[in-house]
C-alpha cells in the first residue's frame, strides 16, 4: 500500500489556514496515482493516495480531507459507493468530491452529481484542467468554512448579547417593583396631604412605572419566544368574553375614544394561553387607539370559520404603505406613517411570536391614508 503524507488532524469546519491544504486521491491503477501526483508536487498541498475506495473511506475518517479527487471504476467499492459513504458521514458531507474517469458519456456525469460530487474530470488527464478544477473547488472549500467560522462567531456574540440583555432586564424588575410599590402607597395612605399637581404627578410616574415594568417583561418573553423555550400554557377560553372583558376595561380607560365589538358568533371556543391571547389583543388594541384621531371609533370583529377564529382591529389612522406590512412586525421596526413613527417598539414582534406559537398567523390590511387592519388567526 502506497504511504500517505499527513501533517495533523483536524476538524473540517474549522480548518486552520496555516496548514497545508490536503487532498486525497483515490485510484485503483497505480500509474494514474503517480500521474496525478507527479501534477501537484510543486504545489502547497498535503497529497495523499490510496488505492481502494474502501482504504479511502477509513482515511478520510482518521483525517478528513479539504477535497478528495476519486475514479469512478474501481472493484469492490466503486466512486459512486465511496462518494455516497462520504456523504452520509455528518464530519465527511461536505468534503468537496471530483470525479476522475474515462467514462465521458452524459449520463455517467449525471450519475456523478446525483451522487455529490461537485466536479467531473474526462480521462486523459490535462495538467491545466485538473489544477485549474482543484484551484477552484478548493478556494470554495476555503471561502464556506471561512463563512461557516464567522457566523459560528456572530451566533457567539448574539448568545452573549441576549444573555446581557436578559441579566440587565431581570435586575431591571426588582427596583422598578419597588418605585411602583411606593409610587401606589403614596397615590392611596398620602392621597390627603398631597396637593392636586402633586396627585397628578404621581399617577402619571406610577403609569410610566407600570408601562416600564411592562416592556421588560414583554422583552423577556419575546427572546424567549424566539428561543423557543416559552412553556405555554392553553386551556379552553370563550374568545367572544374574553374580548367582551378586555374591551369594557379599555374603553374605561379611555376619555374620546372607544373600541366597539363586532361578532357573529355568541360564543367561539379556543385552545389558547390566556395571558399570552389577552397582551396580544391589548397591545393590538393600543397600536390602534395610538394611531387613531382622538374622537375616531375603533373597531374589534371576532369572525368564526369552521377551522379556526379571525381576529380584526381596525384603526382610521393615516395606514400602512404595502411595502412596510412585514417591516412593522419586526423587533424595533420603525415605519413612518404620516407625522407618526410606527412601530418602534416590540408589541407587534410580540404579537407575531405569540401567535405563531399558538399555531396561528398574523397580518395586516392597509395603504397610506386608508386606516388599518390588523388580524390574527388561531385554530379552533
Amino acid at each position: 500500500m502506497p504511504t500517505v503524507s499527513c501533517k495533523s488532524s483536524r476538524s473540517p469546519t474549522a480548518h486552520n489556514m496555516t496548514q497545508k491544504l490536503s487532498i486525497l486521491i483515490v485510484d485503483d491503477v497505480p500509474d494514474n496515482l503517480r500521474l496525478l501526483s507527479a501534477m501537484l508536487a510543486d504545489e502547497n498541498y498535503t497529497v495523499r493516495i490510496v488505492t481502494s475506495g474502501r482504504h479511502a473511506l477509513q482515511t478520510a475518517k482518521l483525517v478528513p480531507p479539504d477535497l478528495i479527487l476519486t475514479d469512478i471504476a474501481m472493484p469492490e467499492m466503486d466512486g459512486l459507493a465511496l462518494c455516497a459513504q462520504l456523504k452520509a458521514d455528518e464530519n465527511l458531507k461536505d468534503v468537496p468530491v471530483i470525479f476522475i474517469s474515462g467514462l465521458d458519456e452524459t449520463q455517467d456525469k449525471v450519475r456523478a452529481f446525483a451522487a455529490g460530487g461537485v466536479d467531473y474530470i474526462v480521462k486523459p488527464f490535462q495538467e491545466s484542467e485538473v489544477r485549474s478544477r482543484i484551484h477552484t473547488h478548493l478556494e470554495l472549500r476555503r471561502q464556506k468554512l471561512a463563512l461557516q467560522e464567522n457566523y459560528r462567531q456572530l451566533r457567539k456574540l448574539e448568545q452573549l448579547r441576549q444573555d446581557l440583555t436578559h441579566m440587565i432586564i431581570h435586575d431591571m424588575n426588582t427596583p422598578l417593583m419597588v418605585i411602583r410599590g411606593y409610587l401606589e402607597l403614596l397615590e392611596t395612605s398620602e392621597a390627603e396631604t398631597l396637593s392636586k399637581s402633586g396627585k397628578k404627578y404621581i399617577t402619571e410616574a406610577s403609569n410610566g412605572t407600570r408601562r416600564l415594568i411592562s416592556m421588560t417583561q414583554e422583552m423577556l418573553v419575546v427572546s424567549k419566544l424566539e428561543a423557543g423555550q416559552l412553556q405555554l400554557y392553553p386551556e379552553p377560553l370563550d374568545l367572544v368574553a374574553l374580548v367582551r372583558k378586555l374591551v369594557l376595561t379599555t374603553n374605561q380607560l379611555q376619555n374620546s375614544q372607544q373600541v366597539q365589538v363586532k361578532t357573529a358568533p355568541a360564543t367561539l371556543t379556543v385552545s389558547a394561553d390566556r395571558e399570552l391571547l389577552e397582551r396580544v389583543l391589548q397591545n393590538l388594541l393600543n397600536n390602534a387607539l395610538k394611531f387613531s384621531p382622538e374622537t375616531a371609533v375603533v373597531h374589534l370583529a371576532i369572525i368564526a370559520t369552521e377551522k379556526q377564529a379571525r381576529i380584526e382591529v381596525s384603526d382610521s389612522g393615516s395606514g400602512i404603505a404595502p411595502e412596510f406590512h412585514q417591516k412593522i412586525f419586526e423587533k424595533f421596526g420603525q415605519v413612518e406613517t404620516g407625522n407618526k413613527r410606527r412601530g418602534s417598539g416590540l408589541g407587534l414582534a410580540f404579537c407575531k411570536l405569540a401567535v405563531a406559537a399558538h399555531g396561528g398567523e398574523i397580518g395586516v390590511e392597509s395603504g397610506l391614508n386608508q386606516g388599518s387592519n390588523f388580524w390574527f388567526t388561531l385554530p379552533r
